[in-house]
């Protein structure tokens, strides 16, 4: 076995805290900054450290091994890409003010690449040109850009973060499920092998187009994903991507529609409250533009609208909510009392929950004033069906209606059937066996590499500090000098014997620290093993601990080095 440095806290670029960063809001920026892995240098922008580098080359690692194991070729693209492959697929606007823009001195228009799908598309039209070309998959370690917002959770949802991205080309459907199923199954095995607990959910495809798309997500409390699962079955789905189907009802008996007096009530609560009725009889109806278009969205009056999702399904046209001004030349909508019942020129979107044959109370299109036995399918149109609600713990399981469990996770990988979107945008084509051009279709395929140390700090850190599984952990064994001469000397010649049997060793030999600051350190810092040169050295006599369950025990040194290099 090669030796392996020895790394030597008295050397090493990196300062602990004692305490939280002022601006940190969650564990694993507190942990990691503390701990001396990372340092910010402005909003969402990150400079990696000796430690932190160390993790993030062996995610970055893990990563590299399972797609060469499935026949994936390494590349490297550039991160400043041209407009124009962008315009041509529509994401030069899709992607809005997140895009980072810029222009060269002659006032060529350029973007920092948030994914590559249009660059790669381009290599491969480039290089191939034959169906004996293909399949093939590509794929590159690189850095990312997204102009978010409001960047918080430090690493977790910064401006600039580390990314495999993975491309496959296929003659056919087949080769695509084919290409698709291989990057699951690499998956599962990096994620595996990094230590993460993680589950596969349906998801939708966003700004990336194309038809399956499933979400690798990770639980965590600092988690910006919220997914259901189902205790009864194996369904498990990002809440964007649940969708119901409308269960028809029998409205046959249901008397006419009839107007109601209720002054004051232009709330769903106080409706509810003057006719003593559930929430859940009323009709909710939402007023958002779409492009400048006034659009309804209906759901039952307990349920809130969750605007990401109207926004997924118009995208990617523009949804704004409407404002007092809205309302000006328009007598046919009622501020707090619309119904979808005679709304002239207006497009009326509902949950599946508004099924053809349900009965509401809803607005009657005049000020103070409600409309019961209102039948959908009846007395109005529904336009299109929508998922639009937010899902809820104990919303049925669309698989077999069992109450649904939600939860927190952040988003480690995503995998994404792209079909022929990006192809036919930039015609992508080769010579196919009978002699004809063929259309490739395309998967997309990534694995946020910065984002899965945050996520595993996230996940195995415990009230000490980091805790990193043997996989990532930037040593094997943290051996700490507890004391003065014969301590320090004792430690860097166990920390030689151990690197020269290839074991990854970080010995803290700072002088002038005391045995407790060490202690505090070598918890924080997380490494899976420590080892500590103290009040028995003299004796030959060592402490091993393991950091994760902090068993420890008195070993002597010939011991400690044979158990660490098994």
């Amino acid at each position: 076995m090669a030796n392996a440095p020895v790394q030597r806290m008295s050397q090493l670029m990196a300062k602990t805290l004692r305490d939280d960063p002022a601006d940190a809001e969650v564990l694993s920026h507190k942990l990691l900054v503390r701990a001396g892995y990372v340092r910010r240098t402005a909003a969402g922008i990150w400079s990696w450290l000796p430690l932190g580098k160390k993790v993030l080359a062996n995610v970055e690692r893990v990563v590299r091994e399972e797609m060469d194991a499935i026949g994936a070729q390494e590349v490297l693209l550039p991160a400043i890409l041209p407009r124009e492959p962008y315009e041509a697929t529509g994401r030069w606007e899709e992607y809005g003010p997140e895009l980072f823009r810029l222009q060269d001195r002659k006032g060529g228009d350029y973007l920092l690449g948030p994914t590559h799908e249009e660059i790669f598309t381009l290599l491969v039209k480039d290089q191939a040109s034959s169906y004996k070309d293909l399949p093939v998959i590509l794929y590159q370690i690189q850095s990312k850009y997204r102009d978010e917002a409001r960047p918080r959770a430090g690493i977790l949802r910064g401006r600039e973060f580390l990314m495999k991205d993975s491309y496959s080309f296929d003659l056919d459907d087949e080769g695509l499920t084919r290409s698709y199923g291989l990057h699951r199954q690499a998956y599962q095995r990096i994620f595996e092998r990094l230590g993460l607990d993680y589950r596969i959910c349906a998801a939708t495809a966003g700004a990336m187009g194309g038809s399956k798309s499933e979400e690798f997500l990770a639980p965590a409390e600092a988690g910006e994903d919220t997914f259901a699962d189902c205790p009864n079955c194996d369904f498990a789905a990002n809440t964007e991507a649940i969708s119901y189907e409308p269960k028809p009802a029998d409205g046959s008996a249901v008397p006419a529609a009839e107007d109601i007096p209720t002054p004051d009530t232009p709330t769903i609560e106080t409706l509810a409250a003057s006719l003593g009725v559930l929430a859940s009889a009323t009709l909710k109806n939402l007023l958002v533009k779409v492009d400048g278009e006034i659009v309804a969205v209906g759901v039952p009056g307990d349920r809130e609208v969750d605007l990401g999702k109207v926004e997924a399904h118009f995208a990617p046209a523009a949804v704004e909510l409407v404002t007092a001004e809205d309302f000006v030349g328009r007598p046919d909508l009622v501020r707090g009392y619309v119904g979808p019942q005679g709304l002239e020129k207006v497009r009326y979107i509902a949950d599946p929950r508004v099924a053809p044959g349900t009965s509401w109370i809803t607005g009657a299109n005049k000020a103070d004033t409600h409309t019961k036995n209102v039948v959908a399918g009846r007395d109005f149109e529904v336009d299109a069906y929508v998922d639009v609600v937010v899902v809820v713990e104990g919303d049925p399981c669309p698989k077999c209606g069992t109450g649904l469990r939600l939860d927190r996770a952040i988003e480690i990988g995503h995998i994404f059937q792209l079909g022929r979107k990006y192809a036919d945008a930039l015609k992508l084509d080769v010579l196919g066996q009978q002699g004809k051009p063929v259309r490739v279709t395309m998967g997309s395929y990534g694995v946020g590499v910065s984002r899965a140390v945050a996520a595993l700090a996230e996940q195995t850190a415990d009230d000490k500090g980091l805790c990193w599984p043997q996989e990532i952990a930037p040593a094997d064994v943290h051996v700490v000098a507890a004391g003065k001469a014969l301590q320090t000397e004792l430690a860097l010649d166990v920390s030689a014997k151990l690197a020269a049997a290839g074991v990854r060793v970080l010995v803290d030999d700072r002088a002038g620290v005391s045995p407790g600051v060490k202690f505090t350190d070598s918890e924080l810092i997380g490494v899976p093993q420590i080892l500590v040169a103290g009040r028995r050295s003299a004796e030959g006599i060592v402490e091993l601990k393991d950091r994760r369950t902090g068993e420890r025990e008195e070993v002597t040194v010939d011991e400690a080095i044979a158990r660490l290099t098994a």
